[in-house]
């Protein structure tokens, strides 16, 4: 891929890796933001924790907020245990080719929004408009009624 490189070792806790390590911009991390293709960065490291989402105590929302960009507040912010750390590097893939580079800001946008023809705006006040008819229209009616029994 032209946006990875191979570079020196990654260390995986005591003992190093024989395995390369992979580089990745910000650019091709934030490609991997859906359910079925989901990476995050944690201390400048990348995982894609695609088939962990099912598994996560906290949920496979907690992961789709965090795709594609710097998960490490929110990862340090809960407390991970020491369990968590070490089932982590089962899906450590790599790391930033930048480490000190911030993810470029993007509007996120979830896989589950609703589209504009779910849209409550897009039908509620055709239906206002139609209420507001209809009860102009009986109150014609009625005062019409009521002048013709008297």
């Amino acid at each position: 891929m032209a946006d990875t490189e191979l570079t020196e070792e990654l260390p995986t806790g005591e003992e190093e890796s024989e395995q390369p390590v992979r580089k990745y911009t910000w650019e091709e991390i934030q490609k991997h933001n859906t359910n079925t293709s989901l990476w995050i960065v944690v201390h400048n490291k990348v995982y894609d924790v695609t088939r962990f989402m099912e598994e996560h105590p906290g949920g496979e929302e907690v992961l789709l907020e965090q795709a594609g960009g710097d998960a490490t507040n929110a990862f340090e912010d809960v407390g991970h245990s020491q369990d968590a750390r070490e089932l982590q590097k089962n899906y450590l893939i790599g790391e930033l080719a930048e480490p000190d580079s911030k993810p470029p800001v993007h509007i996120k946008t979830t896989p589950y929004a609703p589209t504009g023809s779910s849209d409550t705006s897009s039908w509620l006040f055709p239906i206002g408009l139609i209420g507001a008819v209809v009860i102009v229209a009986a109150y014609l009616a009625y005062k019409a009624y009521n002048k013709s029994n008297i």
